[in-house]
């Protein structure tokens, strides 16, 4: 029996709606990162992009556990000698874009290089429950029903 490996002919790619309001980051971030990256499919190959398109709703009602909301930092540098520069969950939930948290928490279960850069051009996260996506007619992907820790009531 020989070993099956896809061809790009052979990938078929759907559409998948995840509504993050009251879900565990972490745990979302890793259904995120598989269904990105097509690990769920049985046709999965390691060196091709046979993920599905993933759209996340409601980013800005995702929740994290313990005292992660202060106490978490992300670090970025400026480029610049002690241009480090700091923040929390909790300052970018208060800004504009907090649909970043949920980005970065994906961003860093995907691969670094240039497959992992076309996987998370497949990820689109939406603060409100709003998305321009209709057309696609995505399936919804009740994560919260997955696992009971996936969902938290605070």
């Amino acid at each position: 029996m020989k070993t099956y490996s896809a061809t790009p002919k052979d990938i078929e790619k759907k559409w998948i709606l995840i509504d993050a309001e009251g879900l565990v980051l972490g745990r979302l971030a890793s259904v995120v990162a598989t269904r990105l990256r097509g690990k769920h499919k049985t046709t999965y190959t390691p060196h091709m992009d046979c993920g599905d398109n993933v759209i996340v709703i409601n980013a800005e009602k995702v929740t994290l556990t313990g005292k992660k909301l202060t106490d978490k930092k992300y670090y970025r540098h400026t480029g610049y000698p002690g241009g480090i520069k700091e923040t929390t969950p909790e300052r970018i939930f208060a800004s504009k874009n907090p649909e970043r948290v949920v980005e970065k928490a994906v961003e860093r279960m995907i691969p670094k290089g240039p497959l992992g850069r076309v996987q998370l051009r497949h990820l689109k996260v939406y603060a409100g429950a709003e998305h321009p996506h209709d057309g696609q007619t995505p399936e919804v992907l009740d994560v919260g029903a997955m696992n009971p820790k996936n969902k938290r009531s605070s």
